[in-house]
């Protein structure tokens, strides 16, 4: 390819990337005359929107306290989710999980 045409292919590139952001900005535009609309018709508010959003807040999920550590490796696990290979393996080689237990 010669300059010119990479010059050409950059400038395309930059008409498309425009028509693209127009008609994202048009179809935005549609979008909340539609939602505008529907609002109107059920006498909605932004209000009753949010209300709905907030009715079930989550919860902050924090760190969870240890409930099993391998003594020799200072490793823990809190009881939640998979159990992890060390475990796994002590398990496996005869030990209870009460061995472990903080």
């Amino acid at each position: 390819m010669t300059k010119s045409s990479i010059t050409d292919l950059l400038a395309q590139k930059a008409a498309l990337e425009k028509q693209i952001a127009d008609a994202q900005r048009e179809q935005r535009s549609a979008a909340i005359a539609q939602v505008k609309a529907l609002m109107a018709e059920y006498g909605l508010t932004l209000a009753d929107i949010g209300s709905r959003a907030a009715a079930a807040p989550r919860r902050a999920s924090g760190k969870v306290a240890a409930k099993y550590r391998n003594s020799t490796t200072g490793e823990t696990w809190s009881g939640r989710g998979l159990q992890p290979n060390w475990l796994k393996a002590a398990i496996a080689a005869g030990r209870s999980l009460a061995d472990f237990a903080v």
